[in-house]
């Protein structure tokens, strides 16, 4: 039977898997209580650090589904469960793990996918939400404004080519030369 304790524990990080759209686990070896705090901060809001127990954090994550990140429940393990943006996450990991090589990326879960550790790279070399988004409504507004620039090019183009033949044709003497709308009526 189960320790209590162990059962809170596991009820506790699997309501954080549920909760968090990516999570990221690390490999913290080596790492100074001061440095994991650093980590922590430069995660912001976005995310929540916690160092778990291998055991507990598998259970957990097979509750919830996550199955395929069993075999890196290995060493000394914690996750990084992503609530807001997970490529500002995995940009602070990434650049985290440049300065103290001591922090390895193990793999994670983007949205019940699993992740390797790659994939977290190919991630936070992605530009942020924000400016992928900037970027779309940036992409979105040109068309119709080069579209509209297209259809108002039309007609004063057809009426540029028009006056160009009426002109050639009244140089040309005049004969066959169709009169102009106006100049039909005043007759």
């Amino acid at each position: 039977m189960a320790r209590p304790d162990k059962a809170a524990a596991v009820a506790e990080i699997t309501e954080k898997f549920r909760a968090s759209n990516a999570a990221v686990l690390t490999e913290y070896r080596g790492l100074t209580v001061k440095q994991v705090k650093t980590l922590r901060r430069s995660l912001g809001a976005n995310a929540q650090y916690a160092v778990v127990k291998n055991t507990l954090t598998k259970i957990a994550a097979n509750e919830v589904g996550i199955t395929e990140l069993d075999d890196q429940f290995t060493g000394p393990t914690a996750v990084a469960f992503v609530t807001g943006d997970p490529v500002e996450s995995a940009k602070a990991l990434r650049d985290f793990a440049k300065e103290n090589p001591a922090l390895i990326i193990k793999g994670g879960v983007l949205d019940g996918k699993a992740l390797t550790a790659d994939d977290i790279k190919k991630l936070a070399d992605l530009e942020s939400r924000e400016v992928l988004l900037a970027k779309l409504a940036g992409a979105l507004k040109a068309k119709p404004s080069q579209a509209a620039a297209l259809f108002q090019a039309l007609p004063s183009k057809l009426v540029r080519t028009v006056d160009a033949l009426r002109e050639k044709k009244a140089e040309q003497g005049g004969a066959g030369t169709p009169a102009p709308a106006e100049d039909a009526a005043a007759e």
